[in-house]
C-alpha cells in the first residue's frame, strides 16, 4: 500500500490536476454510495465516463474504494483518511488566502481633496477627523485609487505606504453630579461654553450631562454610545470636551486608558 500520508504533502489537491480529480470523484462516490452511476459522477465534475472508470481502478488499486458488484461502490478507511487530508490542506489555503492574502488587499475610504482618477497615486492626510486623499506621491504616506473621485467624494484606496503623521486628540472629561446631588444646577454654563470653544467635539453622557449642555446653549455631537465614540474621536486626532454624569464617567476613563487616549478631568461648578 502506498504512503498516502508523504503523497498527500508531495502531491497535494492544489498541486496536482490528477489529485484534484481523485479528490472530486471520491467525494461524488461518498455522496452516492453504495449504488454509484459512473455517468452521474463524469457529469457532476465534467469529464467522461471513461475516464471515471480510469479513475475508479486506480482509486481501488490504492486501496481508496472498494468495488462490491457492478455499480457498487464504497470509500474505504484510507480513503476517508485521504479525504480528510487534502480537505485540511484546502481549508489551510482557504484561511491563507483569507487571511494573508485579501486581508492585506484592504480598501479604505477617504474623502478626495482633489478630483483622483482610478489607479492614481495619492497622499493621505488627517484632518477633522477623517482621511483625506490628494493626487500625486508629494506626501509621507500614500495610497493607491480603486475608484474614481470628483474633489469633495469619498474615494476608495489601498497599497498603502508610510504613516499618516498626526497628533491623537485629547479629551477633557466634566462630571456632572448625580441629580440627587444637585444635577445639572451646580454646572457653570459660562465656564461649559469655554471650555467647548476649545473643543472639536462634544460629547454627553446622562440626562444631567444633557440638561448641563442645553442650559448652556450647546449642541451635543454625540448622545449615544460616547464611551467608544469618544476614544476613537481621539485616536482620529479631535480634541473632545465630555460632560459625564457622575455615575457614568469612570466608563469613560476606562475606555480612554486602554486606548492610550489622554485626558483630564475638570471642575465647572458654580462659584
Amino acid at each position: 500500500m502506498a504512503d498516502h500520508a508523504a503523497e498527500s504533502e508531495e502531491f497535494g489537491v492544489l498541486r496536482s490536476k490528477r489529485n484534484a480529480t481523485r479528490y472530486q470523484i471520491l467525494v461524488e462516490i461518498a455522496e452516492r454510495q453504495p449504488a454509484v452511476n459512473q455517468r452521474e459522477v463524469a457529469d457532476a465534475i465534467g469529464i467522461t465516463a471513461q475516464a471515471v472508470s480510469d479513475y475508479l481502478g486506480d482509486l481501488i488499486e490504492q486501496d481508496y474504494v472498494e468495488k462490491h458488484g457492478r455499480g457498487r461502490y464504497e470509500v474505504t478507511k484510507e480513503g476517508v483518511d485521504w479525504l480528510i487530508s487534502q480537505t485540511e490542506e484546502l481549508r489551510g489555503f482557504i484561511q491563507h488566502v483569507s487571511e494573508d492574502v485579501i486581508g492585506q488587499v484592504e480598501v479604505e475610504t477617504a474623502i478626495a481633496t482633489t478630483d483622483v482618477a482610478e489607479g492614481e497615486t495619492v497622499s493621505l492626510t488627517m484632518r477633522d477627523g477623517v482621511l483625506r486623499a490628494m493626487a500625486g506621491d508629494t506626501g509621507g504616506a500614500t495610497a493607491v485609487a480603486v475608484t474614481d473621485a470628483d474633489a469633495g467624494g469619498d474615494v476608495g484606496i489601498t497599497n498603502f505606504q508610510g504613516v499618516v503623521e498626526y497628533d491623537l486628540g485629547t479629551v477633557t472629561a466634566v462630571s456632572i453630579p448625580h441629580v440627587r446631588d444637585g444635577g445639572s444646577r451646580t454646572v457653570d454654563p459660562d465656564r461649559l461654553r469655554e471650555l467647548a470653544a476649545d473643543h472639536d467635539l462634544l460629547a454627553v453622557a446622562g440626562v444631567e450631562a444633557l440638561v448641563a449642555a442645553t442650559d448652556a446653549d450647546l449642541e451635543p455631537d454625540v448622545r449615544f454610545g460616547s464611551a467608544a465614540a469618544v476614544q476613537e474621536a481621539a485616536t482620529k486626532g479631535l480634541d473632545v470636551l465630555l460632560l459625564a454624569t457622575a455615575t457614568r464617567l469612570s466608563a469613560h476613563t476606562d475606555e480612554l486608558r486602554e486606548g492610550n487616549v489622554s485626558y483630564e478631568v475638570v471642575d465647572a461648578a458654580e462659584e
